[in-house]
């Protein structure tokens, strides 16, 4: 029972961790958008700041603690799919793509690429399709 309890507690530790991550992402990207948005008038601008600063931070991140062994699953669910997942899901995208490209599966970076891409364009336009129903 005792170690059921842990495991229990140890997945409610990262969902919490997860969570404030998440808030802490959320509130940056609405902030650094912002920031970008009050001096260009290109509404993508914020977004594209976003995207990439994020990709530079998760990379930045991931290869300082793969190479240091510096950070617990615990602090991994909090910086990366807390904090860095909230603040933009492009940065995941694109660590997961380079990761597939970096062990050789060329073809399977490549589908990533093109069916997220391809298919979320799709899923946009069939969602503004759709709400015209109601």
């Amino acid at each position: 029972m005792a170690a059921g309890l842990h495991g229990e507690m140890t997945l409610l530790t990262k969902l919490l961790f997860v969570g404030l991550g998440g808030f802490i992402g959320a509130t940056l990207r609405f902030a650094t958008s912002g920031a970008v948005g009050r001096i260009t008038t290109q509404t993508y601008y914020g977004t594209f700041v976003v995207n990439i600063l994020g990709c530079l931070l998760i990379g930045f991140l991931a290869g300082f603690a793969d190479a240091r062994d510096v950070f617990s699953a615990t602090a991994r669910a909090f910086v990366f799919t807390g904090i860095l997942g909230a603040f933009t899901t492009f940065s995941t995208f694109s660590y997961e793509t380079m990761g597939l490209f970096q062990t050789g599966q060329t073809t399977s970076a490549l589908t990533n690429l093109g069916l997220q891409i391809f298919l979320g364009l799709l899923a946009v336009f069939g969602g503004i399709q759709l709400s015209r129903l109601f």
